[in-house]
């Protein structure tokens, strides 16, 4: 059975930073592609940040260039997003995703979320 299990989210101020973690389990995901989507209150969840283990290439939307990393370790099989600079728009419940996609357009697995607050 596979499992994503994120952590490190939490509340941050304006401007401050946050880690979050996802490590997956109950497979192989050597050709998997992983990475994060988040939802805010009221909106369709986003696409955010993918990592393609196949060729190491790295996506992210928009809202999250030059601000956000995303970085992975395949023998933990385990995905990182590092948040910098952020912003009360940040705010949102971050979902990890595995696709064989590499830019997640169809995730065949989620993690349950991990919610990030930013306050003003």
């Amino acid at each position: 059975q596979v499992q994503l299990v994120e952590s490190g989210g939490g509340l941050v101020q304006a401007g401050g930073s946050l880690r979050l973690s996802c490590a997956a389990s109950g497979r192989t995901f050597n050709s998997y592609t992983m990475g994060w989507f988040r939802q805010a209150p009221g909106l369709e969840r986003e696409f955010v940040a993918a990592f393609s283990r196949r060729g190491s290439r790295l996506y992210y939307a928009d809202s999250a260039q030059g601000r956000f990393t995303i970085s992975g370790d395949n023998a933990k099989n385990t995905v990182y997003l590092q948040m910098n600079s952020l912003k009360p728009e940040d705010t949102a419940v971050y979902y990890c995703a595995v696709d064989t996609d590499d830019r997640l357009r169809t995730p065949d697995y989620w993690g349950q979320g991990t919610q990030v607050t930013v306050s003003s």
